[in-house]
Formats: C-alpha cells, structure tokens, sequence
C-alpha cells in the first residue's frame, strides 16, 4: 500500500476531525465514498435514486434534511468531470445546531491512498472509519525472542504480534553425557551455539533485510545469550543497523514475544518520535554551529522559501492552520520538504517556542 506524506496526514486528521464534530438529529447525514476509477456520473444517478426514495420518510423535517443533503451532494459531485485519481469521500448534511433551521453543508476530499471499495449511507454521524483507518500506521517492527535453545521472529503490526517462523537447536544441557570429557562437552555444546545463532541471524536476513515498511528490529533474551548474538559477527550489517535495541528476557517463544513488546515500549515510543526529534536536533546544532545554514520565525523564513533556498520546512502543530497551508504552498512551488513538528517532545516545545516555524537550508547564508 502506498504511503502518505506527513502534510497529507495532517490534512487529512485536520478533515476528519472537522466532520467528527457533526451529529444529526436522526439518520440524515450522508456519507459517500467513490473507489478509483468508478465513473462518477453512475454515483450521481444513484444518489438521484436516493432523493426518490428519501421523498417516503415520514418525518418531514427528517425528509427534507435528507433530500437537501442529496442535492447539495448531487450539485457538488457535477462540478468534477472525473473521479479523481485515488477516488473521493464527500459528505453532506444539515449541521444546523437548531432543529427546524437549516444549514445544508458538503464536503469532499481526494483521499492520500487510493480507495478499492464504494460505499453510500445515510446515518445520525458520518462514516469515518475508512479515514481513520488510512491514518494508522502501517509500518512494521521485527521483534526476536530468543536463548541458547529456541528463537522465534515475528513482526509486530500495529498492536498484533504476527509470530513468522521458530528455530530449535540441539545444543546439549548442561550436564554432560557419559563418556564425554568435560573440555569437549563444553566445546560441542558453544559449536552447537554458533551454529544456532548462525541460523537466526541467517533467519533474519532472509525475513527482514528487504522487508517493506520495516521501521526496525528488538531482540529479547537472556541477557548473556543476547550478548554473545549481538558481540560476533553472525548479523549481517545492513541488518544491524535495523536493530533498535535489545531486552533481558525471562522467557522465549509465544510468551518470550509478548513480554518482549511489553518492555519494548520505550523503544517503540522513541521510534516514533525518534525522526521529529532528529529533524529539530539537526536545526539546533546548526543554530549553534552554523548560523548561516538555518532561519527562524514566520517572516524570515516564509521570505527564505519563496527564494527557493530552504531545503527543509519544520513547522509546529501549535501554528494555525490558516498559516501552515500558506507555508505549505510556498513551499511546494519549490520542492520543499515540508515536516510537521508535534509538541509531544522537548525538541518540539523548542520548535513552538522560537516562532513556530524553522527552516533548514539548501547552502550556507552569510549571517552578517
């Protein structure tokens, strides 16, 4: 599935929280979703249907809110010749706080991801879900729960953990069998160790080295066994530098997994944060090192984007949405990464703190 830029999801939270806000006395707020590629105009003719059989409802005020929004819908969906490329969602309905007025609204927007599915209903909220969907996140984490004996790799999906293969040794006990001198029992048993951490770490390589959408790799264990995997050349280094970190484990297999998300939230938390933080960390050292390779605060830095000179735009959430979809703009025009900084972090509250917005630029500025 194709991924969304940061502006976009932006975009789209800011729109599906405006429409959360609507409820409907009754079930008359219309919500349409038009898949890829789906001829517009038959969603036109069906929406028509519609309006006939709304003209059945015996509540009047519940009739005419209904076949209002219908209309309202129709006349919105003529003013575009074609689907759009990923599809459409468009709502409509009367959002009037006071029953028996009338304020008939619409709404409508090509969604980041292209829609598969086509949907019409008419209910006391609009149908959301599908948006919401679309903003949680899809990448993934490998997660590696293993000892001396057992290991089992897995993805971790959201909030489900999806176990993908499990690997048994044949490293012996700790005692020794009979007839076996105690310097070669003990030699056999760390051959028989390699051999084990060689196959997980050749496990890892083939399940995530080219794995779409992996954000990272946590492996769990005992915190010795865990030391001599990751201490020895058995990890390719491509696939080493995926690791996040690692953790002390009690256990291995299924349970090994799940106590391994259960201590690896701190990780998972940092991942998230981890590229926003690098991004206002990268602006501060440049604030003190380098003076000329940054800008600061809303007019300086607008001036800057529209001379096509600023690489990255780091703009707050704190900053209004009036002003952000102005820098946004300007920013486009000139190929500018744009990256919306939360104020979750203490990098963030830094960004808020110093105007609102940064910026990062292509080539060093006199400061003189």
């Amino acid at each position: 599935m194709a991924s969304m830029t940061e502006m976009q999801k932006y975009h789209l939270k800011k729109f599906v929280k405006e429409l959360e806000q609507h409820r409907g006395r009754h079930t008359e707020l219309v919500s349409v979703y038009i898949p890829a590629g789906y001829d517009i105009n038959s969603i036109i003719n069906h929406i028509a249907q519609e309006q006939g059989t709304a003209s059945n409802i015996k509540s009047k005020s519940t009739r005419d809110n209904v076949i209002g929004a219908l209309e309202r819908m129709i006349q919105h969906l003529r003013l575009f010749k074609r689907t759009p490329p990923n599809g459409l969602v468009v709502f409509s309905g009367n959002v009037s706080e006071r029953e028996g007025q009338m304020d008939l609204r619409v709404w409508s927007m090509e969604p980041p991801i292209p829609l598969n599915f086509r949907t019409y209903r008419c209910d006391k909220e609009f149908v959301l879900e599908p948006l919401r969907e679309m903003m949680e996140t899809k990448e993934v984490y490998g997660l590696v729960a293993m000892d001396r004996r057992d290991a089992i790799i897995a993805i971790l999906k959201g909030k489900t953990i999806i176990p993908i293969l499990k690997t048994h040794s044949e490293v012996p006990g700790k005692f020794k069998a009979g007839g076996q001198s105690a310097v070669r029992f003990a030699r056999n048993r760390e051959l028989s160790a390699k051999d084990h951490y060689k196959k997980i770490a050749d496990y890892m390589k083939d399940q995530f080295l080219n794995m779409e959408g992996l954000k990272g790799i946590i492996i769990g264990g005992p915190g010795v066994t865990v030391n001599d995997f990751m201490n020895q050349d058995y990890i390719t280094g491509d696939v080493k530098k995926k690791i996040l970190g690692t953790k002390d484990l009690s256990y291995t297999e299924d349970f090994g997994l799940q106590e391994l998300l259960e201590k690896s939230g701190d990780l998972l938390a940092a991942e998230e944060v981890s590229q926003e933080k690098k991004l206002v960390g990268q602006f501060l050292t440049f604030l003190g090192k380098k003076p000329g390779m940054v800008s600061y605060g809303k007019e300086q830095v607008m001036k800057l984007v529209q001379a096509g000179v600023v690489a990255k735009l780091l703009i707050s959430e704190a900053m209004e949405e009036k002003e952000i979809e102005e820098f946004e703009a300007a920013a486009q025009k000139m190929s500018t990464e744009v990256h919306i900084i939360s104020v979750e972090t203490r990098e963030g509250v830094q960004l808020r703190d110093l105007g609102k917005v940064a910026a990062i630029l292509r080539y060093e500025m006199s400061t003189e």
